[in-house]
């Protein structure tokens, strides 16, 4: 299973392709060819909330975006569950001080999932062994 941060779903679905790399392109035809790609619903949230402060230019108004990008590339949506909800509400915000990032780790261990992301924060969170993620740009 591989859970994809927002970034990484954005760049993959708007094709630029010059920030993901190519073992990462190749993890996500795998996943993707057996049904186990997910996106986090906190996802939804982010991607609306950076187009709205003007921080994310999206091909489509958001919610098309959202809807056609769910549709067409296979993507499915993991839910936030009370599990995911509880497990990163215990992740140290010294450790990964952004909300999102704590949800998305959480979301990855729930589901037992891969998480692949630029973030240099979560890659460096990883290091200690607490979820597994692969470099997006690698």
């Amino acid at each position: 299973m591989l859970l994809l941060d927002t970034h990484a779903w954005v760049w993959t679905v708007e094709g630029d392709a010059r920030r993901v790399g190519g073992r990462a392109r190749r993890l996500i035809s795998q996943a993707g060819a057996g049904d186990a790609v997910r996106v986090s619903a906190a996802t939804l949230f982010e991607i609306v909330a950076l187009h709205v402060a003007g921080r994310l230019r999206l091909s489509l108004p958001p919610e098309r975006w959202i809807d056609t990008s769910l549709e067409r590339s296979g993507v499915r949506l993991a839910e936030l569950t009370r599990d995911v909800a509880v497990d990163a509400g215990f992740i140290p915000r010294t450790a990964l001080p952004d909300p999102l990032d704590r949800l998305l780790v959480a979301t990855a261990r729930q589901l037992d999932a891969t998480l692949l992301t630029a973030d240099s924060g979560v890659l460096a969170y990883a290091r200690t062994g607490n979820v597994r993620v692969h470099d997006l740009t690698r």
